[in-house]
């Protein structure tokens, strides 16, 4: 425990020694030294201040997807925006949403509305604010194709609004990955004036699709490696032969080989020895190395 804190904010939104376990969708990993899950940006200041006082390092959490927690747990401020919602819609298909509203439900609601360009977001369980920090996507499509700016909290400086060009986007990453800003809200550009039940059913089309193909039924982080174009990282993994190849309760899914599910009690070292053999085994075969897509937080071992 950092021993130059100070006293904490005496906040109900501030916890010390708190299990991630719950906040991460492979469900494991140890405990955040402090975590914080404000509702308000007044809360959020104050928390902010008080780690950036006492030297702490910290960590965005948003929907607790594409991301491996420790089995040690994450030391500093994990700093999770979850119940951060809001979204706002206007007549010419702008939509303004606070970082912690989930995708899905995003998607569902400008479905509805007739405006189209989130329909790729509707089985991604990330947050608005984990999109813009990874470029998430899917189908073709991502969050820097509809993204016009992003309101960026930086401990430093204060409040930025930052375009698709400040964030520097590539695929599934941006300039805020790894850094201390915390995304706040995002607008993004859709195209309205659409039949709501076209667009419903298109988006519904996209849900079914993934369900029938990807390890929903299971705890998981969503996919593991990085396309590595022209080849899908899943047929590689696949034709190496090593769907359902397992280490502890770790597994390479049978229904998507890049996937990693959690067959009840992994820990996040069966996870990390699970993935580096998959990237050996490709590797050995295709003198490729499959790159992570998923975020690793907290101290692993070398392997």
């Amino acid at each position: 425990m950092n021993q130059t804190l100070g006293v904490a904010p005496n906040l109900a939104c501030l916890k010390s020694q708190v299990s991630l376990q719950p906040l991460s969708t492979f469900r494991v990993g140890g405990a955040a030294e402090w975590l914080a899950m404000p509702r308000q940006q007044s809360e959020l200041e104050q928390v902010l201040a008080w780690a950036i006082a006492a030297d702490l390092k910290l960590t965005p959490l948003g929907a607790g997807s594409n991301l491996l927690i420790s089995d040690r747990g994450i030391a500093g401020l994990v700093l999770c925006t979850r119940r951060w919602r809001g979204t706002t819609f206007d007549e010419a298909g702008r939509v303004t949403v606070a970082a912690g509203e989930p995708l899905p439900t995003l998607a569902w609601k400008a479905a509805k509305r007739g405006c189209r360009g989130l329909e790729w977001a509707v089985g991604i369980p990330g947050t608005v604010g984990g999109a813009v920090v990874m470029n998430a996507g899917a189908h073709g499509g991502c969050a820097a194709d509809v993204l016009t700016s992003a309101t960026v909290l930086d401990p430093m400086t204060g409040i930025l609004t930052m375009t698709p060009k400040d964030l520097a986007f590539q695929y599934r990453t941006s300039i805020l990955q790894g850094g201390r800003r915390v995304v706040l809200e995002a607008t993004f550009q859709l195209e309205p004036g659409h039949d709501p039940e076209v667009v419903v059913a298109d988006t519904l089309a996209g849900l079914n699709q993934r369900r029938a193909t990807q390890p929903y039924d299971l705890p998981n982080c969503g996919s593991v490696f990085r396309n590595p174009y022209p080849h899908t990282a899943g047929t590689l993994i696949e034709t190496a032969g090593l769907k359902g190849y397992r280490i502890g309760n770790a597994q390479v899914s049978e229904r998507h080989a890049n996937f990693i599910v959690n067959l009840g009690g992994a820990t996040a070292a069966d996870i990390q020895r699970l993935i580096h053999h998959v990237q050996h085994e490709v590797e050995a075969r295709w003198n490729l190395r499959l790159q992570t897509e998923v975020k690793l937080l907290g101290e692993f071992p070398n392997l």
